[in-house]
C-alpha cells in the first residue's frame, strides 16, 4: 500500500505492506484523511509518534472496514467508520482497535467524515472532559478559524455557552459568527485583544481554550474571572512564561489545565469516542453540526497540503483523498 513518511523535513510516499489486524482490530480501507498541525511538526522531527505507534503520518481517517479480527463484535465488513489515530492516517489501509471506531453517518461524504475525528474529539475533550463547560458561561477560543476552533465553537454553542474567538483574519471571524460565536477579535488588528474581551465581559470569562501558550499567557490571565479555567492544549506562541502569573492564579483562584490527546491510553480514547458518538452523531445527521473544510487535495499532494496548513490562512480542515 501507499503510505506517507517524514524524511528530511519532507513528506515521502513509500510502498509498504498492508497492516494485519489483530484479534481486537479492524482493517480499514482509508478513503480520506486530514492534515493536522501536529503532522507538520512530526514532518519536521519535532513531534515523534508515541512509543509503539507507526511512523506513518496522519492522526485521523475515514474509510470502510474490509477485515475484522477474531474477537471484534461491533463491526462488520463494509461498515463506514472514522477514527482518531496515533499515526497511520496518511495511507491506504490502517489497522484500528474496534473501540476507537465511530460510525460515519450516511449523510456525510468521505471527505466530510475525515474532517471530524481529530478536530471534533479534541474540541469535545477540551470543552467537556477537561474544561467542564456549563450553560451561560463565556468561552474564549483562540485560533477560532482552525479545525479545532470551528468545532469547539459549535460544541460550546450547543452546550449553551457564549463564544468569543480570536483569529487572524476577518473572514475567519465571520465564519465563527456564522457558527454561533457572539464576537470575534482579529489579533492582527488588535494586539491587546484582552481589552476587547474585558469590554464585553468586565467581570471576566469562565473558560479559555488556549493553543497559543507563552505569548498569550498575560492576556489570558487578565480576561479570566474568579475561579476561571484555562485549558492549554498547544504552544504555538512559545512555551516560556515570565512574570507574575502565580500571583494572578492565587488572586483569581484560576485553574490551569494542560492536555494532549495523541499519547492518551487506549481506554481514554475509546471512552472519548463513545461519548462523542452518543452526543454528536445525530447532530451531524440533521445538519446542526457542520464540518468546515477549507479545501480537498489528493494524498499525492501532501506537501502542498502541509504548506497550506502552515500558512495559517485556512478556515477549517485540509482534507486528503486516498485512492
Amino acid at each position: 500500500m501507499k503510505a506517507v513518511f517524514a524524511e528530511g523535513g519532507k513528506c515521502v510516499i513509500r510502498n509498504v505492506p498492508i497492516p494485519v489486524a489483530t484479534a481486537s482490530e479492524c482493517l480499514v480501507k482509508i478513503r480520506a484523511t486530514a492534515v493536522n498541525r501536529a503532522d507538520t511538526l512530526q514532518r519536521k522531527g519535532l513531534y515523534p509518534p508515541p512509543p509503539g505507534c507507526t511512523d506513518i503520518l496522519g492522526l485521523e481517517m475515514a474509510g470502510e472496514v474490509v477485515e475484522i479480527g477474531s474477537s471484534v463484535t461491533k463491526w462488520s465488513k463494509g461498515d463506514r467508520v472514522m477514527s482518531i489515530l496515533g499515526g497511520g492516517g496518511y495511507a491506504q489501509y490502517a489497522s484500528i482497535h474496534e473501540n476507537l471506531l465511530v460510525p460515519v453517518p450516511s449523510e456525510l461524504s468521505w471527505q466530510e467524515a475525515a474532517a471530524i475525528p481529530e478536530a471534533w474529539m479534541t474540541a469535545f475533550q477540551l470543552l467537556h472532559l477537561i474544561g467542564k463547560v456549563k450553560k451561560d458561561e463565556t468561552v474564549l477560543i483562540h485560533a477560532g478559524g482552525s479545525g479545532v476552533g470551528t468545532a469547539a465553537t459549535q460544541l460550546a454553542v450547543s452546550a449553551g455557552a457564549h463564544v468569543i474567538v480570536t483569529a487572524g483574519s476577518d473572514d475567519k471571524i465571520e465564519k465563527a459568527k456564522q457558527l454561533g460565536a457572539i464576537a470575534g477579535i482579529n489579533y492582527k488588528l488588535n494586539e491587546n485583544w484582552a481589552t476587547k474581551v474585558k469590554e464585553m465581559r468586565p467581570n471576566g470569562i469562565e473558560l479559555v481554550l488556549d493553543c497559543i501558550g507563552g505569548s498569550y499567557w498575560e492576556q489570558n490571565a487578565e480576561v479570566l474571572g474568579i475561579d476561571g479555567r484555562w485549558v492549554v492544549y498547544g504552544l504555538m506562541g512559545g512555551q516560556d512564561v515570565n512574570g507574575k502569573l502565580l500571583r494572578t492564579i492565587l488572586s483569581k483562584r484560576l485553574s490551569i489545565l494542560g492536555t494532549t490527546l495523541r499519547n492518551r491510553p487506549l481506554e481514554y480514547k475509546a471512552e472519548l469516542a463513545k461519548q462523542f458518538s452518543e452526543s454528536g452523531l445525530e447532530k451531524f445527521k440533521n445538519g446542526s453540526y457542520k464540518t468546515i473544510i477549507d479545501r480537498v487535495l489528493k494524498l499525492e499532494e501532501v506537501d502542498q497540503a502541509h504548506e497550506i496548513v502552515e500558512s495559517n490562512s485556512t478556515i477549517g480542515k485540509v482534507v486528503l483523498l486516498v485512492e
